[in-house]
């Protein structure tokens, strides 16, 4: 009897461990999961990338402008594509808030979506499309490859006052680390993400302030490499800040997803105050450091936070909606 006892204790164990791996592996992220639309979509993804393909051979920074859409998308409403929807007569949506003022890609996520709608109406989120396509401009990009979850749904709430929750390229360590945490970011997944400014570009206004004027005893912020705030200058004169001029946000290799915007930043050639505080802080130097000395480390490192970024604030089952058009919340 008392095998038996133990015999049958062994087994429900082994069975409890069963099902908290299974949990541990699918349920986070408010019930998302790799595969969600392999019985009801199972193009889906294989359309998105096909978009993004397209949109990559025709302008390489449309692939950093797909990455930077799913970051600003999450950080207002939650990863739930409120970033897609128009703005109207009374309603000022997230796109037309400062910080999104130069978003572009859109019209990739509508022809994706219209892939997608043609093959399975109904079926896929926006919100989904928008995750996918970020994971498929980081590997076409060079980067690693990842599984996205799936499932999130879309929102219904698109405000342009909520625009503020994103973080501004002239923040410090603090208020950054703060803006991350809100999302349940914690500060090595904030300097992780951050190391996707290796692609894309900046309009001079987002880094001026570190060039002229910067104080009372620095017309130039001294922790930015001379040489870099020369070339910086030559292609962001006085009055450039409210101008489309744009710069590389890389300066070694601005088309790929790479390790170099660590070096960079040890260089003191990271472009923003946001990024030069990461090394010029004691606190994230030595991740810094590390992820320049290794594309091993922040690949590994950048893929676990992307994942991550995408189960911020999800809705999922009957909270939001599958939008027919990304750009409108359904009637």
């Amino acid at each position: 009897m008392t095998r038996d006892w133990r015999f049958l204790l062994s087994m429900f164990l082994a069975a409890s461990t069963l099902v908290v791996h299974v949990q541990c592996t699918y349920g986070v992220g408010g019930g998302l999961m790799v595969g969600f639309y392999d019985g009801t979509c199972p193009s889906a993804e294989a359309l998105v990338k096909a978009t993004v393909e397209s949109a990559i051979a025709s302008d390489k920074r449309n692939g950093a402008g797909l990455v930077r859409t799913f970051f600003h998308d999450c950080f207002v409403e939650g990863c739930d594509a409120s970033v897609l929807i128009d703005s109207t007569p009374d309603n000022s949506a997230e796109k037309d808030g400062r910080p999104n003022l130069t978003l572009h890609g859109f019209e990739f996520i509508d022809m994706a979506k219209a892939s997608i709608e043609a093959a399975c109406p109904g079926v896929v989120s926006c919100a989904d499309i928008v995750a996918i396509a970020a994971r498929d401009s980081v590997h076409l990009l060079g980067g690693p490859y990842y599984e996205v979850k799936t499932g999130r749904r879309d929102g219904r709430v698109s405000l342009a006052s909520g625009t503020s929750d994103i973080p501004n390229p002239i923040d410090d360590l603090a208020t950054l680390t703060s803006s991350f945490a809100k999302k349940g970011l914690s500060q090595s997944q904030m300097v992780s993400l951050s190391g996707l400014h290796t692609i894309g570009k900046a309009t001079c206004g987002a880094f001026t302030n570190r060039l002229y004027n910067f104080s009372s005893t620095a017309s130039t912020d001294p922790t930015l490499d001379a040489e870099y705030a020369e070339q910086l200058k030559a292609a962001c004169p006085p009055g450039s800040e409210t101008g489309t001029t744009v710069v590389d946000m890389d300066v070694a290799t601005p088309e790929l997803v790479d390790n170099q915007y660590y070096v960079g930043l040890v260089a003191h050639k990271g472009l923003f105050t946001s990024d030069e505080v990461l090394y010029t802080s004691a606190e994230t130097q030595p991740q810094v450091l590390r992820n320049a000395q290794s594309a091993y480390s922040w690949t590994s490192e950048v893929v676990r936070d992307l994942t991550a970024m995408g189960d911020v604030e999800v809705k999922t089952g009957s909270n939001g909606e599958i939008r027919l058009n990304c750009r409108v919340i359904n009637p």
